[in-house]
């Protein structure tokens, strides 16, 4: 449960970008995306190796 304090006299536009920084940061958005479907263990450690794969191809050409 989040909870966003307001002070007195302070504007909604303001508690409201408080409270979107605040869901933001807690990764909440992305975790109810993720589970609107299911992917299957094996395509997650496909993409997941796809990735490492992608971001060492970078990490070995900044080096050499």
């Amino acid at each position: 449960m989040l909870i966003i304090p307001v002070k007195e006299g302070e504007s909604i536009e303001k508690a409201l970008k408080k409270f979107k920084r605040k869901v933001e940061k807690t990764g909440l958005i992305k975790e109810l995306r993720e589970r609107q479907k299911f992917t299957k263990p094996s395509v997650e450690r496909r993409e997941e190796i796809k990735r490492a794969i992608y971001s060492a191809k970078f990490r070995t050409e900044q080096q050499g």
